[in-house]
This record gives structure tokens, sequence and C-alpha cells, in this order.
């Protein structure tokens, strides 16, 4: 393979797969997108995704500048720090909140509440040439002269230098090139749904609901609130960013049309599924009355406005799933087919660390593929490199979301008031908590 002349196609148009795509487009890497679903609309639904500063870095690093700005912008500040509180919504310890204001446009520091409508939209701009639709993965072979064809259900095929598997946690792509790769099922349950922030809800709602991230930890379950608050609305970004996104041949007004959820407060809450009633969890659908009924009984004795934000939720947006974790899989030989987020370390959605390990991946596999594109390091090393580092950080994180998935839905009551006690501890001794969660 000759320097400027690798082909790199990505199976799955996701976070992951469409920021590579920008990434390897910005370093001039030829790449194709191959994604099922049939049009750019299919999948405009969904919560918030709050971007933390590694997700900041590679979409800063990937996106043409404009776009990120737009992100920026249309985003929402996640407010400071996170809240640790118990039913009574009393505090227990709150972290990072020591007064420090970040620039949002500072990647290396900037947290961005982004609804997944907006970053859809946003992450398919420009790629027009790059994305196909309709084509659902079949399967893959390896050629002799050292690239890989995929195959479609469509009966057409596509040849590359590297395929990357960004199909998510069902990957297709991952299940052939690892068939003995495993996933452990967590004894949890959630339901999730947004309060829209209307008149009438701001009047009522309480000011820690709407500065930013809180966790809840009672005597049993949990759960997390946050906020989805744009920092401007679509005119005032079309009349700051318009002539720099016309430049990049991209319509503001279509590109921002339609493109965010109105502000809401999300929640979501967990519980260890042994404790819910057996046809709760095993129904296919979860009904909007039999959710009601079932978090009215197990928040008996909360706040009031907690309990009010559960039941005055949208109904068609309430959301129920469990929770499951990709095995660690051992090193293997690099090959010229690899993998980036949910395809290879899919985990629980608490912390919303996927996302953020997803963008961090793709962010580094883009440098990986443009080093090796430009001839600075044979592609095996390279990709080689890249798995080592993909594999130990994204693991460990897996390993992460686990334990404190666990934590949230331990039933032994000893351990929960241990837990709260110390977390009012560290509240109490400000130089303990700042050693414990790690802050400065």
């Amino acid at each position: 393979m000759s320097p400027g002349r690798l082909h790199v196609a990505v199976i799955g148009g996701g976070v992951g797969g469409l920021c590579l795509a920008h990434g390897l487009r910005q370093a001039g890497v030829d790449v194709t997108v191959y994604e099922r679903d049939l049009t750019p609309d299919s999948r405009l639904q969904g919560f918030r995704l709050n971007i933390e500063p590694a997700g900041s870095l590679a979409l800063h690093a990937c996106l043409p500048p404009a776009l990120w700005e737009v992100l920026v912008a249309s985003a929402g500040d996640p407010g400071p720090g996170i809240g640790f509180l118990d039913e009574r919504m009393r505090p227990l310890v709150r972290i990072g909140q020591d007064g420090r204001v970040s620039d949002p446009l500072d990647p290396a520091t900037g947290r961005h509440a982004v609804s997944r409508v907006t970053l859809r939209k946003l992450l398919l701009a420009g790629l027009g040439d790059v994305v196909r639709f309709g084509k659902e993965f079949t399967g893959f072979t390896r050629v002799d002269d050292g690239t890989v064809t995929a195959k479609f259900a469509d009966g057409t095929t596509a040849t590359a230098d590297v395929l990357v598997a960004a199909d998510g946690a069902n990957s297709r792509v991952w299940a052939q090139l690892h068939p003995s790769a495993g996933r452990t099922t967590l004894p949890a349950t959630a339901v999730a749904g947004k309060l829209f922030l209307t008149e009438e809800n701001r009047r009522w709602l309480p000011e820690r609901l709407l500065a930013g991230m809180n966790v809840f930890w009672p005597q049993q379950d949990f759960l997390f609130t946050a906020i989805f608050r744009r920092r401007e609305d679509p005119a005032a970004i079309t009349a700051r960013l318009g002539d720099r996104l016309r430049a990049l041949g991209l319509e503001p007004e279509q590109l921002l049309a339609n493109s965010h959820d109105d502000d809401y407060v999300l929640w979501a809450f967990i519980a260890h599924r042994d404790s819910l009633p057996g046809d709760f969890t095993t129904k296919a659908q979860a009904d909007p009355a039999a959710v009601r009924q079932m978090l009215a009984q197990r928040t008996a004795g909360w706040h009031p406005d907690l309990r009010r934000l559960l039941a005055e939720s949208t109904p068609d947006t309430l959301y129920r799933t469990a929770f499951t974790a990709a095995e660690p899989l051992r090193p293997w030989k690099t090959g010229n087919v690899t993998g980036l987020g949910d395809a290879v370390h899919h985990m629980p959605p608490v912390g919303g660390l996927g996302g953020n390990t997803a963008l961090r991946d793709a962010h580094r596999l883009c440098a990986a593929l443009t080093a090796a594109d430009r001839g600075e390091e044979p592609l095996p090393q390279a990709l080689h490199a890249y798995e080592a580092d993909m594999l130990r950080h994204g693991f460990r994180t897996v390993r992460d979301v686990v334990r404190n998935t666990n934590a949230a839905i331990i039933r032994n009551p000893l351990k929960r008031s241990a837990t709260r006690w110390f977390f009012r501890t560290c509240g109490a001794i400000p130089p303990l908590g700042r050693a414990v969660f790690g802050e400065r």
C-alpha cells in the first residue's frame, strides 16, 4: 500500500463511526460509512448525551471548526459537577463544584449536554458523499491481496484496506471477528423519562434539579437526574455562524431546523431486577401506567418534588432497559479488521461513559489510520498500538461502570447506609471529598 492510498470502510453510522469518518476526511483519508438505516432521519430520537472532556477532545479534533462551534452552541451546560443527595433531597456530597468556570469551547475542560438528535444531524453534516444508507452488513471476507470485502443484504459488496466495526453492541462485524466474545447480564433494570421545561414546570421544580446533574441515594434503588437546557437558540446560531457553515456547503437553517429537543429534565431510575414484579421486567414493552405505578410504590416517602418529577413526565418518553456489559477480550493478532466503541466494549449507560469512550476510540483510531495513510507508520503497527490502548482503556471503563451499577442496586441495608454515611462524611470534610473523588 502506497502512502495516501488507504481506503477505510466503516460499518455503522453512530456517534463513533461518524466522528471517525469526519476525522479521516479532514486528514484526507478515503473513507466510506455503511449504515443500515434507510434515511438520515431514521433515528431522530433519544435522550441527551453528556460529553465529557475526552469526548470533547475527539469531536474538536475530528469535526470542521464551524461544526464544533455549532455543537457547543446548541448543546446545554450540564452544570457545575454533580450532587449526591438522599431521597429527601438532603445533600450528601457535591463533586466538581469548586467555583471554576470552564470555557465551553475549550475541549480539554468543556462539558456539554448534547441532544442526540442534534448530535446525529451535526455528525452527518457534510458527509453526504461518504455515508451510504440502507446498507445492512451481513459478513466480510479477507482477500489474498491484503484487502477485506464487506457484504450487504442487498447483494452488494465493498472492498477496503481496513474494515472498522462501529455497529454497536450487537455488532455483526465483531461477532464474526471474535465469535467467542461474551457479555454479562447485570441484575439491574432501568426506567428513564423526560419532564419538559414548560413555564408551569419551571415554577415548581427545585433549583437543584435545574442546576445540573444529581445522584439520589435512597435506602433502596437509585435515581439520576440531569438538565438539558440549550445555550443558544437556532436563530442566534445561524446569525453568528451561518456564513461559515455556508462556506462548507451547508445550509444552517436546514441543519438546525427541528434538530433539537425542547429543554427538559432527564431522569433515570435503577433498581435490582429481582426486587421488581416479575411481569414488569419480562414484558416486551413497558406500559406507562405500570411504570408509574411501580415508581409510585418504590418512592413512597421520597421528597414530593422527586415523586412529581417521575409522575408528570411525558408518557411517550418513558423508556425501560436491562443492562449488559462486554466481557474482557484477550489481545489478538492485529489484522485489517478492527473496531471501536460499543462494538468492542459495550457497557451500561450509567455515567454516560459509553458514548465518550466511543468518541475517544474514534479519535485515536483516526490518528493511527492517518499515520499509516501518510506512510509515517506501517498499518499493522499503527493498528496494533491503537487496539492495545483501546482494549486497556475500554475494558477498564467497563469495569468501573459495572462496579458503579452494582453499587447503585445493592440491597443490603447496612451497606447502603454505610455508603450514605461515607458520602456525607466526604461532604462534611472537603479535603477528604477532594482526595476520594480525585479533585484538586
